[in-house]
C-alpha cells in the first residue's frame, strides 16, 4: 500500500514530466556531493529542475504523464533534469560537467516527445542556445537595416556638400551689382 508521502512524489514527478521541455536522465554514480551541488546550481540557473529519484516511482510517474517510453531507462542511480525552457542549455551544463571530469553520465532524454540516446544528446549540446540563434536572427534582420540608413546618410551628406559647393561658387563668381541694381554686364561689353 502507497504511503501518502510516496503518492505525492510521484504527483509531483508527473508534473514535473508533463510541464518539461526537454528530460535528461543520468546516472550519478560516483559524483560527490560538492560537484552535485555545483551541477545543481548551474542547472537551477538555467531553470532545469535537478532531482535524484527513485526508478519505481518515476516509472509511475513517466507512466502517468504520458512519457512510458523513459520506463526503459529507469535502471540503476537515476537523476533527472527537467528542463522548463531552452533544451539545449541543460543538455550542454550537463555535457560540460561531463567533459570537465565530473564522473556523471547520460543515460537517455526526451526533447519534443522524441527519445534521445546519450551521443544525440552530446550533438544537442554543440548547438546554439535559444537565445543565441535569436540574436543571430535579429542581427541578421539589422545588417540590411543598418546599411540602408548608411546609404541614405551617406547620399543627403554628399547632396549637402554639392549644395554648398554650389552656393560657395555662386557667390565667389557672382557678378556684383552696378548702381542702380542692375547686375553689371559679365561679357564687359556695356551697351554695345
Amino acid at each position: 500500500m502507497p504511503t501518502a508521502e510516496k503518492v505525492a512524489r510521484v504527483e509531483q514527478l508527473t508534473t514535473a514530466m508533463a510541464e518539461a521541455k526537454a528530460i535528461y536522465l543520468a546516472d550519478f554514480t560516483g559524483v560527490n556531493v560538492t560537484s552535485i551541488t555545483e551541477l545543481r546550481r548551474k542547472l537551477t540557473e538555467a531553470s532545469t529542475d535537478y532531482q535524484v529519484v527513485k526508478n519505481r516511482l518515476a516509472k509511475l510517474a513517466a507512466d502517468a504523464s504520458g512519457h512510458h517510453v523513459l520506463t526503459d531507462f529507469l535502471t540503476g542511480p537515476t537523476a533527472m533534469a527537467f528542463a522548463k525552457d531552452d533544451p539545449v542549455v541543460p543538455a550542454k551544463i550537463l555535457s560540460d560537467f561531463i567533459a570537465a571530469g565530473g564522473k556523471l553520465s547520460i543515460k537517455s532524454g526526451l526533447v519534443d516527445g522524441h527519445v534521445l540516446t546519450s551521443d544525440q544528446i552530446q550533438e544537442l549540446a554543440k548547438l546554439p542556445s535559444r537565445e543565441q540563434l535569436l540574436g543571430k536572427v535579429a542581427g541578421g534582420i539589422q545588417a540590411p537595416l543598418y546599411g540602408f540608413v548608411a546609404v541614405l546618410t551617406g547620399m543627403l551628406r554628399n547632396l549637402v556638400g554639392v549644395l554648398s559647393a554650389i552656393e560657395e561658387k555662386q557667390k565667389e563668381g557672382a557678378p556684383a551689382p552696378v548702381e542702380g541694381g542692375a547686375p553689371a554686364d559679365p561679357s564687359g561689353t556695356e551697351g554695345d
